[in-house]
């Protein structure tokens, strides 16, 4: 399966990559074949698209979507980086940030959205990683959901 045909199946397109917020690398080859994703939000141009908390100004329905734009942020940095999605034999971990009111405890509900998300386009074997989704009071920007991965290459 072509990923990019695809995302165009899925009606899809990749934002352009969202440059280091700090000093960091967005995306780090390690080893032979792994990457890793530095926490990516739902940033559009560098600038926080959405701004609050699940369980205040978002739902669960609406955090599964700003999950979901998150992923195609961290598909769009890799993308960039090693300059095609196919080369991803799998996706190995995922760690996914909740900002939430102190009541709010759906974060796994939330993660879905991404879970989902790469499941609809690389398929369960390779989309589907291990996964945590923790609560926290506040991420940076006040963006409410933030996402790191770790992906494995196909061998060359």
């Amino acid at each position: 399966m072509d990923i990019y045909e695809r995302l165009r199946q899925l009606d899809l397109k990749l934002p352009s990559p969202i440059p280091a917020q700090g000093i960091y690398t967005p995306i780090m080859e390690f080893r032979d074949n792994l990457l890793y994703g530095s926490g990516m939000g739902p940033n559009n141009e560098g600038l926080p698209r959405y701004e609050g908390k699940l369980g205040q100004e978002f739902n669960i329905e609406q955090g599964q979507e700003i999950s979901r734009q998150v992923i195609l942020n961290i598909l769009a940095n890799i993308h960039r980086d090693i300059g095609d999605l196919n080369k991803i034999k799998r996706f190995v971990k995922m760690l996914a940030f909740v900002n939430s009111t102190d009541d709010f405890c759906d974060q796994p509900a939330v993660a879905n959205g991404a879970s989902s998300l790469l499941c609809e386009i690389f398929g369960e074997e390779a989309g589907l990683p291990a996964r945590s989704a923790i609560g926290v009071n506040v991420l940076p920007g006040n963006i409410p959901v933030e996402i790191e991965l770790i992906a494995e290459l196909k061998e060359e």
